[in-house]
């Protein structure tokens, strides 16, 4: 596909920016969190869904939704998160949901790229996908080189999923829509090497779409390698409106909407 050009810089007033998965917590932010949270607004984010990875960064989450108004907070467990999973945890992660800027059960899924347990990981998984049904919650999905093992999770109980920094292929993409899935996609779609994204960023229906920057991960280009934060989703809506001959800013409105209604937010 022929790219036409962005039709305005990163630095050009784009607004109604929605970051559907970021971790404010993380220690790479320890030296100047609130400054970078507390000037977000002012870059043109309207909306943040803080993800958590334990119970501890789950605290960590809903407190800053308590401190900043634009922010929300997903609790569960990570698959490598899962060496003192509390016996408990469930009933934890289900008395957490009930604070009203919790917005979903998350993140959680399957990781096979690192040696955790898998028969772990799946029952863990699974339990908290059947957490989100019975509270008739969304559930943000982890998939990391373990789409077999999630998509048989996803087909067998047809959550409210979002799939978030999405790896797979464009088949694989279709699939998640049929389910009723929704698809993220951050920094990646950025990278000289990110084919599986490119195309997806191409063929994706358009209510199926939200953006993330996974912060303080996944920068995107000119900034790989470096910290990343929620304003930088413009550099990765540039590209994708590039890719689908959009204007930027219809693109950010249109994810906007998408993560609003995916979560839950008014």
């Amino acid at each position: 596909m022929v790219c036409r050009q962005a039709q305005k810089s990163a630095d050009m007033g784009f607004y109604n920016i929605f970051d559907a998965h970021a971790h404010y917590y993380d220690d790479w932010f320890d030296d100047d969190r609130e400054a970078v949270l507390g000037s977000l607004p002012q870059k043109g984010v309207c909306g943040v869904v803080n993800n958590a990875v334990d119970l501890k960064s789950a605290a960590e989450v809903i407190a800053c939704a308590e401190r900043y108004d634009y922010c929300y907070a997903a609790v569960g467990f990570h698959p490598e998160n899962l060496e003192e999973l509390p016996d408990d945890y469930l009933d934890r992660i289900a008395g957490l949901t009930t604070h009203p800027k919790v917005v979903a059960i998350g993140e959680t899924g399957l990781d096979y790229h690192w040696d955790i347990p898998r028969e772990l990981q799946k029952r863990v998984f699974e339990e908290q996908i059947k957490l989100s049904l019975d509270l008739d919650m969304p559930l943000v999905v982890h998939d990391r080189e373990a789409h077999g093992d999630v998509f048989d999770l996803l087909r067998k109980y047809r959550p409210r999923a979002l799939v978030h920094c999405f790896s797979g292929s464009v088949e694989l993409m279709r699939e998640a829509v049929r389910l009723g899935c929704y698809i993220s996609l951050g920094g990646v779609v950025t990278f000289k090497n990110a084919r599986h994204s490119i195309d997806v960023a191409c063929e994706i229906p358009p209510d199926r779409l939200l953006l993330e920057t996974d912060a303080p991960y996944m920068a995107p280009v000119p900034f790989r390698g470096k910290r990343c934060d929620s304003s930088m989703i413009v550099y990765e809506a540039e590209k994708i409106a590039a890719l689908r001959g959009m204007e930027v800013q219809r693109l950010l409105d249109i994810t906007a909407e998408n993560a609003k209604t995916f979560y839950g937010i008014a």
